[in-house]
């Protein structure tokens, strides 16, 4: 981009700060961001930072080239009705946050004709390492696309999708993936402990393997099926293992997993969009 637009963080959470943290830690410079939360004493961090703070939303949003919306999915058609004016006027790009609410919501609550950008992101962005599914909806224009992925891009990878449905299957893969990761991570530890381990040690093992195991499958020029094949040597120990996981229905568990994530974030939509 020739300039970097002004942005406004409409909420001050985790996810927020994380994406602002990711921003300024890039070189982004912190007096072209906004940030506007109720609670003053929650903004007192980011103005010494160098970030511009207030508790009015409309404010910021009038300041904003690009306002990022980081509320819970609970208040944000209330948020979005309050700023609508101001958005009207100033004719920013929108970027939701907010799992569930579909553009066509929000289109509707912000007064129309607005460009929305909707971002499925996860808990890994916290640690620069998330990946985030996005939408534009038709209003959004290329330098507007751009804007939204460097935004994002901070905190990790960014992947576009063709159709704004394809958002549920993104929560049911990363959105809510990472509790799934933690999931197995939980069940080796304990495996582990009763195979006599100790728990520090359990526990060491369990998340260098799983961080190793990705590295691997990141930078490998093979997918990660044929990894697993690899370290699968015939009649030895992996292979008891694997042999287990496979006759106990893994794949298909969960397969039916995250069919069961997808239909919730359909109803969650369904839910939350209404008026």
């Amino acid at each position: 981009m020739s300039t970097q637009p002004t942005l406004a963080f409409i909420g001050a959470g985790n996810m927020a700060r994380a994406i602002i943290g990711g921003l300024i830690a890039n070189g982004y410079p912190a007096e072209k961001i906004w940030a506007s939360e109720p609670q003053e004493d929650r903004l007192s961090d980011l103005a010494e930072q160098g970030l511009k703070t207030t508790t009015e939303n409309n404010e910021a949003v009038r300041e904003a080239d690009v306002v990022v919306l980081a509320v819970k999915p609970q208040v944000l058609k209330a948020v979005a009705e309050d700023i609508a004016p101001a958005v009207q006027d100033s004719q920013p790009l929108l970027v939701s946050i907010a799992a569930g609410i579909m553009s066509t919501s929000m289109d509707r609550w912000l007064g129309g004709n607005t460009s929305i950008v909707r971002c499925m992101p996860n808990t890994p962005a916290l640690v620069q390492t998330g990946a985030s599914g996005l939408y534009a909806n038709t209003q959004v224009t290329p330098e507007q696309k751009q804007q939204a992925e460097t935004i994002l891009k901070a905190t990790g990878i960014t992947l576009w999708v063709d159709e704004e449905s394809q958002l549920d299957a993104v929560t049911a893969v990363s959105g809510s993936g990472p509790a799934y990761y933690f999931l197995v991570m939980e069940a080796m530890i304990e495996a582990g402990k009763k195979l006599g381990l100790s728990d520090e040690v359990a526990t060491q093992l369990t998340l260098q393997t799983a961080q190793g195991a990705a590295k691997m499958a990141q930078s490998s020029d093979v997918d990660p099926a044929e990894l697993r094949r690899r370290v699968t040597s015939p009649n030895g120990t992996t292979e008891q293992a694997i042999k287990r996981f496979l006759d106990g229905g893994l794949p298909q568990l969960f397969d039916e997993a995250l069919q069961a994530c997808n239909d919730r974030s359909v109803e969650l939509a369904q839910e939350l969009g209404k008026d």
